[in-house]
């Protein structure tokens, strides 16, 4: 009796624990937000069921292996896009005028606004929709790409998009790897595999990468079919090198064995497989979880400043328009206060209407002359102005003279929306080693206990050869052939990622060794480590192989010596360093360090620390890039523990990268020094004469760097970034910790402020250079405190930088490079910021700064260090020497071009609809139009559209090669000074008063009229029909032609297309108003222009009338420049001076002066007057060869050695050191 209830109480209570259980662990999911869904992934591979025994295991749903760039879909392309037109500010205004027409009775068409809209937003649709097209075909091509995947214990072919996580697939040599996957085992022996990962991050370079242990063995398709594992692993994320996982394999009824997993073990999608037959792997990662397409996702949106200048201009004359409807609704109703004005006998209101209320009635007239008044805004200015970046971009992309023959690359274009930005760029921030320099590293030295060591050296007058000896400098007899010295050059040899790659056969024969030495080159991510090895390899230790997990390098002796090679430390810009765990022959464990020396030195307990300091801040003076080598003896009971916090850390799938952290550190200490080694970044071609260039064009150049301070500094001196005559100031983490921070900032604050009290000079003239690094700058970028009541120290470093010409940041960790920019961006002044990198530790800032733009540099499809920067910059140049035309001729062309087009709409939509509005004080306020609907439809459309467009696209307001030879002029446009209130003021003035002038002017020319019998105006000399239209066509026609010659007044590069444009406008203009008035057209129900342009055409006064006013209102803004012109011209008005007298002598060459001089090979010297003047007065060879000459005398031409003379007819050259100069 009493078994059941204990039962049932047993159940109640088990199924109370369940719940408690249940409820406890989702309110832990629900606390922890996402992290349990984030953090855990489990994938049986080859979709096998769990055995039995194991975990409760819930399937999870994956995507397909489908990429989707495309953003539309046949279904919701017109509603998804209209939706994102109309969040346009613009097209959202003139789609409410248009339903207002629709709805209310108002004085112009619905066609009036509807068409120009429907004109905007059909192109701006067909656009997207084409590109919108083109990623759907691109799609397409990926999604079927053909994969091998093993089923059933075969390989079966499928398309790509088919695949599912967990499926088995096999990846040949040669071929792409169709999603994110975990490498089983490879068709080498060793279960390693070569990729290029060259579409992912730009480098071309072969990686390696590994398949675990344990799985290595399976290597055929029913061998792999019958494997029994599960991966447990993070969910994706979009870090490239980061992955965290484990496998666990199932033998029969053991125990399952974990093993852990990294990004060594991860192929990613986009990648190549290379030097390898074969690989089996699992997709771990599908479809848009992959890491490629994760980083492919849409940035935020980046705002030009022009664009910024536009909307604020759009909010001004919206709120002219709203002022302009609100002034005459008053003044309708102040004028209809008459019984006879507020109902004439011709215009009788209805019952309906007499009984409406007057708030109705006034409301309905305020949005009857806002529609009157709507052309005032530019609708067709956002069309023309994006058809104008886009076709503006091809410029760039198209120039010869930035194309790199060397790397097979030109200048790309990735943002065009921020073309006009590169006009307007106040600091740019840069990266140093590959952006300034080539990232082409060169062995220079190394030294060993203060033992500096040089390949090829000298020695008694001879060149000994570095594979037979080992060429020291300041050593004692012997000295190389001791145990440091024996143990730094095995460490180089064995701590790296460095692989070796055979030449290739000839005639059959491999050409691996030749008189016993290797040949072989090498191939390694880092260019450093590659110049290090081949340093050794010079040094007469040669790194052989990596073979069954032995590391080989033949001796100084022809020995060939075997390490294993146990576990590999990686580098990580935060160690900044790399170690390797190797064990001799003879059973020792040693592990070798290498890396900075701020890294290497505190971790030092012994060693000659002193000696090879001293060498290493001397090479870091000279510019070279320098590492350091220490090592230590692991007893057996040290290798077993380390070998625990190694495994530990790397099988824990939280805070993996925390824990193998401190398992490094830990391992990673009482170390004893080695030695030091130095590398050359060679300066990039011309790096110095850009930055020189933006100097002089107002621009602050910042280098941003995570190389040692005295490095960084010798290639600042070298690139003039620093000049000799410059003042250093140092903010750095040495003189903080001699003084503190405070007043190590607050002592620079006042020494530049004391030195531009003296000088009197602008900032921009004081010559102070600023070093700074990490550690200091991190303690400056602190939340902001106030300090003994001055300011906080974010703006007293402000302003000290402020104050300098250039800054150098040193030790700089990536997300610090970014912090820096936003720093300067969110300062007082709030510059325009350019970036430029070369690798993916630069992504950062690039994306922070206004426009950012990728070096691509000399090598690889996209450079040595980047393509995943490639992808995030806004622009891509070859190289950094490109960046000065980037800029200061690009730049400025596309700035002057966008903000004249910017002013040139707002100032002919003034033009065209401020006679409207003086037309109703003449028409008792009642909203009549002045113009006929065609024309109001078609002037924005047609009638001017085009030569705005074009000027926009070709115009150079001075030559291109006066651009580059005087880039201050770059200052000219500096601060957005064509766009700035008073430019915009002038150009809505001169509007004004140009409308003014068409109105008046046509009003008072036809004043002297009478009425005929049927009730028309005509005026009494020409029998001319003077109505309504006729007054308008006058004022519509006045209008067409001034606009278009004002802009023909601005063209300063005058081609044929320009000519074909602006005159081909105005006769379509005249064309289009012949046939419009010359023929009945079927379609409209009354035809108010009929005969109306012809008849107006047929008076002579109306001729004379619109050359008249059009003349009248050109004079003022011919005038305006003349006069600025002549009085207080800019240095752009002055280059243009220069460039029409250029001009002018290239078409009348000055005539010849010849002097008879002494003769050689029967030549006569003979001088160009036009040549003299290109002479610097400081040359003494061409003065005294102008004097002799001038004195009619012999020249000596032996006296002027040792220059030599070239003869020619046309002139004299000489040759002396230093570049070449014409005479």
């Amino acid at each position: 009796m009493c078994t059941p209830n204990i039962m049932t109480l047993v159940e109640l209570q088990l199924a109370i624990t369940n719940c408690c259980a249940v409820l406890t662990s989702l309110s832990v999911s629900i606390c922890a937000g996402e992290e349990n869904r984030v953090d855990s992934r489990t994938v049986y591979i080859g979709h096998k069921e769990p055995p039995p025994g194991a975990e409760a295991y819930i399937p999870q749903r994956y995507p397909d292996n489908r990429i989707v760039s495309s953003k539309y879909t046949f279904w919701n392309f017109i509603p998804k896009n209209l939706f994102e037109q109309f969040r346009r500010i613009a097209n959202f205004y003139f789609l409410v005028i248009f339903l207002v027409q629709l709805i209310i009775d108002t004085p112009t068409s619905p066609v009036t606004s509807g068409l120009p809209l429907f004109f905007v937003i059909t192109v701006t649709a067909i656009k997207q929709g084409y590109e919108d097209w083109l990623r759907h075909k691109a799609d397409r091509s990926v999604n079927e790409c053909p994969v091998d995947v093993v089923r059933r214990g075969k390989a079966a072919r499928t398309q790509s998009h088919k695949l599912r996580v967990g499926d088995i697939v096999v990846v040949k040599e040669d071929e792409t790897f169709p999603c994110d996957l975990i490498l089983l085992s490879s068709g080498r022996q060793d279960g390693t595999c070569y990729v290029t990962t060259t579409s992912l991050d730009g480098e071309s370079s072969h990686k390696t990468y590994y398949a675990v242990a344990d799985t290595m063995a399976f290597r055929t398709d029913r061998e792999v079919d019958s494997l029994h594992a599960a991966i447990e692993c993070e969910q994706p994320q979009p870090d490239l090198y980061k992955f965290v996982g484990r496998i666990n394999i199932y033998k029969d009824k053991e125990e399952p064995v974990a093993r852990p997993l990294g990004a060594e073990n991860l192929l990613l999608r986009g990648a190549t497989l290379k030097n390898t037959r074969h690989i089996y792997a699992v997709a771990i990662y599908t479809g848009m979880e992959t890491k490629m397409a994760l980083n492919y996702q849409s940035k935020s949106q980046k705002r030009s400043a022009v664009e910024k200048s536009m909307n604020a201009f759009l909010v001004v004359y919206l709120c002219i328009l709203i002022s302009k409807a609100v002034i005459n609704t008053v003044l309708k109703y102040a004028w209809q206060r008459s019984p006879d004005r507020d109902e004439p006998w011709y215009d009788r209101r209805t019952e309906h209407e007499r009984q409406r209320h007057v708030v109705i009635r006034a409301f309905t007239d305020f949005l009857a002359f806002t529609v009157l008044f709507n052309y005032i805004i530019p609708v067709s200015m956002y069309v023309t102005v994006e058809m104008q970046k886009f076709l503006g971009s091809y410029f760039i992309t198209w120039d010869e003279e930035m194309f790199d023959e060397e790397s097979g690359e030109g200048a790309q274009v990735n943002t065009s929306d921020l073309n006009e930005e590169l006009g307007q760029v106040e600091y740019v921030f840069t990266d140093k080693t590959g952006t300034l320099t080539e990232n082409n590293m060169e062995f220079i030295e190394c030294c060993v206990d203060g033992n500096v060591y040089i390949p090829h050296a000298i020695c008694n007058g001879q060149i000994l050869s570095a594979a037979s000896s080992i060429d020291m400098i300041d050593s004692s007899p012997g000295g190389y052939r001791r145990e440091h010295e024996d143990l730094f050059f095995r460490a180089l040899c064995l701590c790296h990622t460095v692989q070796v790659k055979e030449e290739e056969t000839v005639d059959g024969i491999k050409k691996g060794i030749r008189q016993g030495r290797p040949t072989s080159f090498y191939i390694s991510s880092s260019p450093d480590e590659v110049a290090l090895v081949e340093g050794m390899k010079r040094l007469g230790y040669t790194y052989l192989r990596l073979k069954d997990n032995h590391m080989e390098i033949l001796n100084k002796d022809d020995e060939i010596e075997r390490f294993e090679l146990l576990h590999v430390l990686n580098f990580d810009s935060v160690r900044r360093r790399m170690s390797v765990i190797v064990r001799a022959s003879s059973g020792e464990y040693l592990l070798f360090c290498k890396g900075a020396d701020s890294a290497i030195f505190p971790r030092v307990v012994s060693g000659k620390l002193a000696q090879v300091k001293a060498r290493v801040e001397q090479n870091a003076v000279e510019g070279l890039r320098t590492l350091c080598v220490a090592y230590k003896r692991l007893s057996e009971r040290e290798y077993r523990e380390a070998c625990r916090h190694l495994t530990a850390a790397k099988l824990a799938l939280r805070d993996r990268e925390q824990r193998l952290a401190r398992a490094y550190d830990v391992i990673e200490r009482d170390l004893v020094l080695l030695g030091a080694t130095a590398v050359e970044d060679r300066l990039q071609e011309k790096a110095a004469d850009t930055i020189e260039s933006l100097h002089k064009a107002g621009i602050k150049v910042w280098v941003l760097t995570g190389d040692k301070m005295e490095t960084a500094a010798a290639t600042c001196y070298a690139s003039k970034l620093f000049r000799r005559s410059t003042r250093i100031l140092e903010l750095t983490k040495k003189r903080t910790e001699e003084q503190s921070l405070h007043d190590v900032l607050f002592e620079l604050h006042r020494t530049v402020l004391r030195q531009r009290s003296i000088s009197g000079l602008s900032v921009d003239c004081l010559d102070f250079g600023l070093i700074v690094d990490g550690a200091t700058l991190s303690a400056v970028l602190e939340p902001e405190r106030d300090v003994a009541g001055h300011a906080g120290y974010r703006e007293v470093f402000l302003e000290i930088c402020g104050n300098c010409s250039a800054v150098l940041c040193c030790r700089m960790a990536p997300l610090q490079k970014a912090q820096i920019v936003k720093l300067i961006k969110a300062s007082e002044e709030h510059p325009i910021t350019l970036a430029v990198g070369d690798g993916a530790n630069d992504v950062s800032m690039i994306l922070e700064a206004h426009v950012g733009i990728v070096c691509v540099c000399l090598a690889g499809i996209m450079g040595k260090e980047g393509r995943q920067a490639a992808r995030n910059g806004d622009y891509a140049v070859p190289k950094f020497k490109h960046l000065k035309k980037m800029l200061l001729v690009h730049g400025h062309y596309y700035y002057i071009r966008i903000a004249e087009l910017v002013q040139y709409f707002f100032y002919k939509n003034v033009c065209f609809i401020f006679p409207q509005f003086l037309y109703q004080f003449f028409c008792g306020f009642s909203q009549q139009p002045l113009y006929d609907t065609a024309y109001l439809t078609l002037y924005n459309i047609s009638f001017t559209s085009l030569p705005i467009l074009l000027y926009s696209l070709v115009e150079k307001h001075v030559t291109m090669e006066t651009l580059k030879r005087e880039p201050s002029l770059y200052r000219d446009i500096a601060k957005n000074s064509l766009l700035c209130w008073p430019v915009f003021l002038y150009w809505t003035c001169l509007g004004v008063f140009d409308a003014v002038v068409f109105f008046f002017g046509a009003y008072f020319l036809f004043d002297n009229t009478t009425f005929t019998s049927n009730g028309q105006l005509m005026t009494t000399n020409t029998q001319m029909m003077f109505g309504n239209w006729t007054f308008g066509t006058l004022v519509f026609t006045v209008l067409v032609f001034t606009v278009t010659l004002k802009l023909a007044l601005d063209t300063h590069h005058w081609t044929w297309i320009n000519h074909f444009v602006i005159w081909g406008s105005l006769l379509f203009y005249v064309i289009f108003s012949l046939l419009w008035g010359g023929i009945i057209w079927p379609f409209l129900n009354y035809q108010r222009m009929y005969y109306v342009f012809m008849q107006m055409l047929s008076s002579g006064p109306a001729w004379l009338s619109i050359v008249l006013l059009v003349t009248v209102s050109l004079l003022p803004d011919v005038i305006k420049k003349v006069l600025c012109r002549t009085m207080c011209p800019t240095a752009t008005e002055r280059a243009q001076d220069g460039d029409e007298l250029a001009r002018d002598d290239a078409a009348e060459p000055s005539p010849r002066r010849a002097y008879k001089g002494a003769s050689v090979d029967s030549s006569q010297l003979q001088l160009a007057g036009a040549e003299t003047s290109s002479l610097r007065a400081s040359d003494p060879l061409p003065q005294k060869l102008l004097a002799r000459l001038a004195e009619g005398g012999r020249a000596d031409l032996r006296s002027l050695s040792p220059c030599m003379l070239r003869l020619s007819g046309a002139g004299v050259a000489y040759y002396a050191p230093g570049p070449e100069t014409s005479v």
